[in-house]
């Protein structure tokens, strides 16, 4: 069993991006400025945005949150790091080998805050942890409630009850049928979703064999196959994992009976969704309960922006009791801090569901974040994600299922093999 204490994505809020090298700028009175690179703040709250003005109030140092589009993340900090102009700090999906040798070290950090243990992941080269999780991250199931009820099909809401995807897939076609509902289900179209997925058929995914090569197993083909059947019968449609529509839009337009997310949504449809209810429930499973989970993304530092002792000063402050805690309140998060309780002023139930649905996980479940971790320290770069590419091309019939899981496997073992 795994610990029921999840986190969630630390991202940061909108600020119009003016340039690198605010991390070692000042103002005219001489005040410090830290500029912190991060993505998704605004979806959820503006947590980052709140403790960066909270912080000034206290410090008098200015925290300059700017907000990169996720897919631009990783070429920022590059670029930045190849520009020798680096920020005082980011909130980075995993670390890469572009700027490793740039962290600061934050063990100290690290070993007086109270992260989970299982998010402790240091530098194998001298062993300091230079990557702090920002909020636990998880894959969970969300439902348009109005149409269930108005279908009349009932559906598990806790984890003492139980149903396959089979029984989901039957249920949800239920609810197709009995109202105006165009889709039974939709899924981000993310190898992070997709691997909670597999997990719930029984596999590993793709992991490493004695061989040092990488491959996925017999359980996670039977998984594909099962996935391309429901875009085939236009149970989930075809255009979002084939063509790139936005999955959230389609599951607000309120005609989807079922949606595979994440915990990060719950904050985006407090807001936005005002039209049907919605409710979170468990995973289905087939027949393994699990969800994919870990760090939603690290706090970095670099080293050469001019500002550290400051910059370390400020994420120390982030991460005591009272500041970490407000900021997962208002960010709808799970915090990483072991035994934390979070009172969130909604949907209490749902963050407890997330929770329970990581305490019942296999091990497996919590690799995905803590691998790519790694792998940056080891000097691979992942440019890219075999499980998702090739899953989209079997899904659009360009390639047969032995074909896409032999592309995963050569892929995944270029990438990551020794």
């Amino acid at each position: 069993m795994k610990r029921s204490h999840t986190l969630r994505i630390m991202a940061m809020a909108g600020v119009a991006i003016t340039g690198l090298g605010l991390a070692s700028c000042s103002s005219g009175d001489d005040k410090v400025t830290l500029e912190f690179i991060q993505s998704g703040d605004q979806n959820q709250g503006g947590g980052y945005a709140a403790m960066a003005e909270k912080y000034e109030e206290e410090t008098g140092v200015h925290v300059e949150v700017v907000e990169v589009p996720n897919d631009d993340l990783r070429t920022r900090l590059r670029t930045a790091a190849q520009a020798n102009d680096v920020p005082a700090l980011a909130a980075s999906p995993s670390t890469d080998p572009a700027w490793t040798d740039r962290l600061l070290d934050l063990s100290e950090i690290f070993n007086k805050t109270g992260i989970i243990d299982t998010l402790s992941v240091a530098d194998p080269t001298d062993d300091k942890v230079k990557a702090l999780p920002t909020t636990l991250t998880s894959v969970g199931m969300f439902l348009n409630k109005t149409l269930w009820d108005e279908a009349g099909v009932e559906f598990p809401t806790s984890l003492d009850e139980e149903w396959t995807w089979d029984e989901f897939v039957e249920k949800a076609t239920q609810v197709v049928d009995g109202t105006d509902a165009e889709y039974g289900a939709v899924m981000d179209s993310s190898a992070h979703r997709l691997r909670a997925f597999l997990y719930e058929f029984g596999s590993d995914g793709v992991t490493e064999q004695a061989d040092g090569s990488w491959a996925l197993d017999e359980a996670g083909a039977d998984a594909l196959e099962y996935f391309k059947g429901m875009h085939d019968s236009g149970f989930m449609p075809a255009s979002v994992w084939g063509a790139g529509d936005d999955p959230s839009a389609t599951f607000k337009s309120g005609r989807v009976a079922a949606y595979m997310s994440g915990v990060w949504q719950i904050a985006d449809f407090q807001n936005t969704i005002a039209d049907f209810e919605w409710v979170s429930v468990p995973l289905p499973q087939e027949p393994v309960r699990a969800t994919n989970y870990g760090a939603a993304s690290w706090i970095v530092a670099f080293d050469g922006s001019g500002v550290e002792e400051e910059t370390q000063a400020f994420i120390e402050w982030l991460y005591e009791e009272d500041n970490y805690r407000e900021y997962c309140e208002i960010s709808g998060c799970l915090p990483v801090i072991d035994g934390m309780e979070i009172t969130y002023p909604e949907d209490q139930y749902a963050f407890d569901l997330y929770n329970a649905e990581i305490a019942a996980s296999p091990a497996i479940s919590a690799v995905q974040t803590t691998d790519g971790l790694r792998f940056g320290y080891e000097g691979r770069s992942i440019d890219s994600e075999p499980l998702k590419d090739e899953t989209v091309r079997y899904l659009n019939g360009e390639i047969s299922l032995d074909e896409a899981v032999t592309a995963i496997d050569e892929t995944s073992t270029a990438q990551m093999g020794d």
